[in-house]
């Protein structure tokens, strides 16, 4: 489906990424892991024609730069961390904004499958009872909700999600990666999803990048390459034996307090 070669993003004298290659593939989860820095959301942006970069992004064999913007937004749909919002449209307005890329323009008339595909989006990450409210007053997860609805709406073939679940709590960080897992799993298609939570990446991802300084330390399957050699190398720490650790405070009988 998408295949990165030697992909580089540099402002000036500064290497954001260095000669990245990597592919994804049908019914894959990509999870881009790494510390701070480590250039994961400059991949994304690359992929999604948001930075300049040099090296090449196939999409289906084509160049992702001969693709005109309405024909990928067709193909791949982003949630970026945070959606600026200066306009008090309804919840139901902003996610029907995912069907623009299948009309022919802002006057068309919208046919009956956009609103199957709207009403989908938001019985999916239940924002029905909040359709008809403006964006302007919902809290920062309800906007984070709003905006994946949109993409979801959009119906691509790539989904792209930078911190998905940035401003989410628990409850719906759950429902939201399992409604992403449910998707991929009922339209056979992919994700590429930036993560900070390891825990995650391995809960619900097939595969990884490992970045770390602008470079791709491993790429694979997720067993391959959130292995305890590879993490420790990259955070420079037991990754490992601190998750075990942080999990042990849930356990019966343990009184919460981690060693040093």
């Amino acid at each position: 489906m998408l295949e990165a070669r030697n992909l580089s993003v540099r402002y000036g004298s500064l290497t954001i990424l260095d000669n990245v290659s990597f592919a994804v593939g049908d019914k894959q989860w990509v999870m881009i892991v790494g510390p701070n820095g480590a250039g994961k959301s400059t991949v994304v942006n690359a992929v999604s024609r948001g930075a300049p970069y040099t090296g090449q992004i196939l999409l289906d064999g084509k160049d992702i730069r001969k693709y005109k913007s309405t024909e990928l937004a067709r193909k791949i749909g982003v949630l970026a961390q945070d959606t600026p919002v200066g306009y008090s449209f309804s919840v139901e307005e902003v996610v029907g904004l995912g069907r623009y890329a299948y009309s022919g323009g802002m006057l068309s008339s919208k046919s009956s499958g956009d609103a199957e595909f709207v009403e989908r989006a938001l019985e999916l990450t239940g924002l029905k009872e909040l359709r008809r409210q403006s964006i302007l007053t919902l809290s920062g997860g309800e906007k984070q909700r709003t905006f994946l609805a949109q993409v979801l709406a959009q119906d691509p073939e790539l989904l792209i999600l930078d911190e998905p679940t940035n401003h989410l709590d628990l409850v719906f960080q759950k429902q939201t990666f399992a409604l992403i897992k449910n998707w991929i799993e009922e339209t056979g298609r992919s994700v590429i999803s930036v993560v900070h939570d390891l825990s995650l990446a391995k809960a619900y991802g097939t595969h990884a990048l490992l970045m770390h300084r602008g470079r791709l330390v491993a790429s694979g399957e997720i067993p391959d390459v959130l292995t305890r050699e590879n993490l420790t190398s990259v955070y420079d720490m037991d990754v490992h034996d601190w998750m075990r650790k942080m999990l042990s405070q849930w356990e019966d009988g343990q009184s919460g307090n981690l060693p040093v």
